[in-house]
């Protein structure tokens, strides 16, 4: 099945990583900026993982005024900030950095025992964020997964349901892409309605080709990023380097 034309247009193709992330910081920056100026606050969702690195390094040293701006996790493991595979470590480290340290910033990490118990917590901090948010950055996991929006997942419906909570807990099967962090927070398809700019930010010839089947017909459950791929309300462009 071809991908849809919409979704190849939105597609911006790059020689390597660093094109991408300045490319990427640059528009994220626009849009920051075009907040700012609008409501005098911007929000901005970013993800871990380690292909927005280089992404962040570069926007942190973006001379914006950060100190109104909300930057929101988009998922989370459910372990402490300092362990390792924590998404809000990784933040702090890379874009909690330089000019982007007087951001605020929400994670999704509360001291509850399970992210089950934490939701209307969770829920609650990221409802003080300005909405729709400005900016999103997203990525995509070779099996099709974006955010913790994992195939076939316990929760996955409530994560991508366009109505209900901001947030949803999420229990993945175990596999090589989850490791053993099974148990997870995410922002949900709702909390990321009405965005101003989402981008999609993914490298390789693999995940091109699980992008290119997630645009075309099929279960979401299957290829969760089928959810951002069809949502006609983002603003969705995918930024993408072999």
């Amino acid at each position: 099945m071809p991908t849809p034309l919409s979704l190849v247009t939105a597609l911006q193709e790059f020689d390597d990583g660093e094109q991408a992330a300045k490319a990427l910081a640059n528009a994220v920056e626009s849009r920051l900026r075009e907040g700012l100026a609008r409501n005098g606050r911007a929000s901005l969702v970013v993800s871990g993982g380690s292909t927005p690195k280089r992404l962040y390094e570069i926007l942190s040293a973006k001379s914006l005024d950060w100190s109104r701006v909300t930057v929101v996790l988009a998922d989370e493991r459910w372990i402490d900030p300092g362990l390792k595979g924590s998404n809000e470590t990784f933040l702090r480290d890379t874009l909690l950095q330089n000019e982007a340290a007087a951001a605020e910033f929400i994670g999704l990490k509360t001291p509850h025992a399970t992210p089950a118990e934490a939701v209307d917590a969770v829920d609650a901090a990221v409802s003080t964020a300005h909405q729709p948010f400005d900016a999103v950055v997203l990525g995509m996991g070779g099996d099709g997964h974006t955010l913790s929006w994992f195939p076939e997942a316990d929760g996955l419906d409530a994560a991508i349901a366009e109505d209900g909570r901001r947030v949803a807990a999420v229990t993945a099967h175990q596999s090589e892409v989850t490791g053993p962090f099974t148990q997870r927070m995410t922002l949900t398809l709702k909390a990321l309605k009405g965005a101003h700019f989402t981008a999609l930010l993914i490298s390789g010839d693999a995940k091109r080709k699980v992008w290119a089947e997630a645009a075309g017909p099929g279960r979401m459950e299957k290829l969760p990023v089928r959810a951002v791929l069809n949502a006609t309300d983002l603003g969705l462009q995918t930024y993408w380097w072999p």
